[in-house]
């Protein structure tokens, strides 16, 4: 290995997967769900935040929409 080395060569550029990347936040999620989503975690063998991110992408990249009935 050398002892240095001249970046100038390399010829940087973006990161192609930086639109992918995750952002961290706070969401407060009832027990239930988050309980719901542990259970489905252990069954499918995928951690359960990934889980809550793979519903989540899907809702946004299908567009669903938000329908309440109230009683």
């Amino acid at each position: 290995m050398r002892d240095e080395y001249d970046i100038r060569e390399l010829h940087p550029r973006r990161n192609p997967y930086a639109k992918k990347l995750k952002q961290q936040i706070t969401i407060n999620l009832n027990s239930d769900t988050v309980s719901y989503f542990k259970t489905l975690a252990e069954q499918s063998g995928i951690p359960y935040q990934t889980l809550i991110n793979l519903y989540l992408t899907d809702c946004a990249e299908n567009k669903r929409q938000l329908s309440i009935t109230w009683n």
